[in-house]
């Protein structure tokens, strides 16, 4: 997930992986990187399972992401990974797959696989085809696919696990390459983000191994959106003669728009001159209600709130999430509506932080650090950071 200011759209990376049954570790690896000018996305896949399927996967990534990300020739590459892997003293082979997706700011894109399953490629939510070569470098046979990427793109890097699912099983027996692309239309009707589409890829070849997979299996998504900017407006200004500048600069750019905060909330209805009327539907126990106000998309409670928001979106970035995550995100509350946001409709956030009291606390004798805000504040901004979106902070 990358984002620059000169891009017109934004690079979102996800990716999920399962574990041949009771192993530990994963034969597969997925290496994310961000150059000056591109974002890569790798995964390789190890032959067997466990430890050693685990470090042939690993070494694979780190040395093609390196070598890649310098410029190193991509037969350069093959020679070195080909070199370099710990060859197996029963077989004699040192053997690993690998696909590479790089796509730059400019808009270019470059696909190289070696004995992956291919790529599938979505263009207006069809699966279609990328031109290719094949080439032969240092014995092996690689696929080359140079072409221009469009926002609502979305290409997806597999390895060889996610086309024999349930291989054998009474559940199915004819999963494969073009299965797996026919529910991947599906899947990005239904998604706005490569993480979500990922984990729904992936819980389905899990569902078709009954839930114990017989390989590593691994899916990597790469989507192409359009610039999407989300303007937050949160806290009082420190100084009440600010109220008015603030509000006119939150509402003077483009994009969607949340307020978080109650006071906050009656400073821009007041000063909008727009009526702010909360939500009469079901409550959740856990997040305060929202509110409505003409021209806002979304009006929430401020710091309980924007503390589940930054709690779900630091597990986002930090742990390997599962479907459960994203089912959470569809309760219908404030902070998940947030989040949803943010992770789907969005490539550069603009924080209006209001560094004032909130007389609420005062009134009621509660203790209240300004401070608390601001560091609230650059959690959220951490974490959007992480996920590759651009932040811009304000303060008032």
């Amino acid at each position: 997930m990358q984002q620059e200011a000169e891009m017109s759209f934004f690079v979102d990376l996800g990716w999920k992986s399962l574990n041949k049954y009771e192993e530990e570790l994963c034969g597969d690896k997925v290496e994310i990187l961000h150059t000056e000018d591109s974002s890569i996305l790798i995964l390789a896949d190890g032959m067997g399972s466990g430890i050693r399927a685990n470090i042939l996967a690993t070494l694979t990534a780190k040395i093609a992401g390196t070598l890649f990300a310098k410029g190193v020739a991509l037969a350069e590459i093959v020679e070195t990974i080909a070199s370099t892997l710990p060859v197996s003293s029963v077989n004699g082979v040192a053997y690993a797959t690998f696909s590479i997706l790089q796509i730059f700011q400019d808009g270019r894109g470059y696909l190289v696989e070696y004995d992956n399953p291919n790529c599938i490629f979505l263009r207006d939510k069809k699966v279609q085809e990328l031109p290719c070569q094949e080439l032969t470098l240092s014995g092996k046979v690689i696929r080359e696919s140079f072409f221009q990427v469009q926002p609502g793109d979305a290409y997806i890097l597999m390895s060889d696990g996610t086309i024999y699912c349930g291989v054998g099983d009474v559940m199915n027996y004819s999963w494969d390459r073009e299965s797996m692309a026919v529910y991947a239309e599906k899947c990005v009707r239904t998604t706005g983000s490569a993480g979500r589409m990922a984990n729904l890829l992936i819980d389905a070849c899990n569902d078709l191994y009954g839930q114990i997979p017989g390989d590593d299996t691994t899916i990597a998504v790469a989507r192409i959106r359009e610039e999407q900017i989300v303007s937050i407006f949160t806290g009082p200004p420190k100084d009440p003669g600010d109220d008015g500048r603030c509000v006119q600069e939150f509402m003077a750019l483009p994009g969607k728009k949340i307020i978080s905060g109650g006071v906050t909330a009656k400073i821009a209805s007041r000063e909008l001159k727009r009526e702010l009327v909360p939500d009469t539907g079901a409550l959740d126990p856990e997040i305060p209600p929202i509110s409505h106000m003409q021209g806002i998309d979304l009006v929430t409670e401020g710091v309980v709130t924007l503390h589940k928001v930054v709690k779900l979106l630091e597990q986002y970035t930090a742990e390997d999430v599962d479907v459960s995550f994203f089912d959470e995100l569809d309760r219908d509350n404030g902070a998940c509506k947030i989040v949803r946001l943010l992770m789907e409709d969005c490539t550069t956030v603009h924080m209006f932080v209001g560094c004032g009291i909130n007389e609420a606390y005062l009134q009621k004798n509660m203790p209240f650090d300004v401070t608390a805000r601001q560091n609230l504040v650059k959690r959220l901004g951490a974490a959007l950071e992480k996920m590759q979106l651009r932040v811009v902070e304000r303060y008032y």
